[in-house]
């Protein structure tokens, strides 16, 4: 395994902002780590990179013990913050090489790094002259000079314009090939076409962890359907097979069925018999969006 985390617990004070969290990351998966803000993932990710302690349980990356033994793990991650520390003055090229003196890095590195995140055509420039997708690859750049089994991801797509997103996305993804990558994202899209597995997190706790092929596959569907005015949840119950009624927004609702079945014409009959308007009806996979609303709301 390159992550084991087992019982991981931390408090603040009074407040508990993991409770015993327990999971594995094998070498070579791409793992997304999802949850609303302040469930818990940055704690998470500052502990795995040693920055924080816990206050209870263990956790070992690559071989090494994040409270023993930290830095053995700092030298085997590489690490990308939600808040990208670079020094702005500097030059992309200067910049990696301060940080390969730091790493005890051959300089060779410098140039394949500069390479492999597409940063040859501002090598020449200073950090603070770059759009923030370049300052992003910077970061990359650096989390990946002194070549570490497993990169942790904190957020690395927050505020990327939709073409930046594509850019780092590949990056990510070609990275991913060789190495293991945990990383934390708001952005559903993403985990999907990058990741290989989700674990979700919600007040402290993991509420699931899921291969995406397995979530694609599941025998469930999503129904979203508008009608003209609101009605009760137990209303519904009359429509079989339905599993759960979320009222989305307004008067539409997301109707989730435990058949892979195409149920519209249930859903139809249902408004006909009961001298209902439909203003829309659409079926949906279940997807990571609706399960992460599902299991956080």
């Amino acid at each position: 395994m390159s992550i084991t985390v087992t019982n991981i617990s931390k408090s603040y004070k009074d407040q508990k902002a993991l409770n015993s969290i327990s999971f594995d990351i094998k070498a070579g998966e791409i793992v997304g780590f999802l949850g609303p803000n302040g469930a818990g993932k940055s704690t998470m990710m500052k502990i795995l990179t040693t920055y924080l302690n816990t206050t209870e349980g263990t956790a070992i990356v690559n071989g090494f013990d994040v409270s023993q033994q930290q830095k053995e793990v700092q030298q085997s991650i590489g690490y990308l913050p939600e808040h990208n520390p670079l020094y702005l003055e500097m030059y992309v090229r200067e910049y990696l090489a301060f940080n390969a003196q730091v790493y005890h890095t051959h300089k060779s590195r410098i140039e394949e790094v500069i390479t492999l995140t597409g940063l040859t055509s501002e090598a020449n420039k200073k950090i603070g002259q770059l759009s923030k997708g370049y300052r992003q690859r910077v970061g990359l750049a650096c989390a990946l000079l002194h070549d570490p089994k497993v990169l942790i991801l904190d957020e690395p797509t927050t505020g990327l314009d939709p073409n930046q997103l594509v850019e780092i996305r590949d990056l990510i993804t070609t990275v991913g090939k060789e190495k293991t990558v945990f990383l934390s994202t708001h952005i559903m899209q993403e985990v999907e076409a990058m990741c290989d597995r989700v674990i979700i997190i919600n007040k402290g706790e993991i509420v699931a962890d899921q291969k995406l092929n397995d979530l694609r596959d599941q025998a469930e569907q999503v129904i979203e359907v508008e009608f003209d005015y609101r009605i009760e949840d137990a209303f519904f119950r009359r429509i079989p097979n339905l599993k759960n009624v979320v009222n989305t927004y307004g008067l539409v609702y997301e109707l989730t069925f435990t058949t892979t079945e195409d149920m519209r014409p249930a859903v139809f009959d249902f408004a006909q018999q009961n001298e209902l308007k439909l203003l829309q009806l659409k079926r949906q996979n279940k997807n990571l969006e609706s399960l992460f609303r599902e299991l956080t709301n």
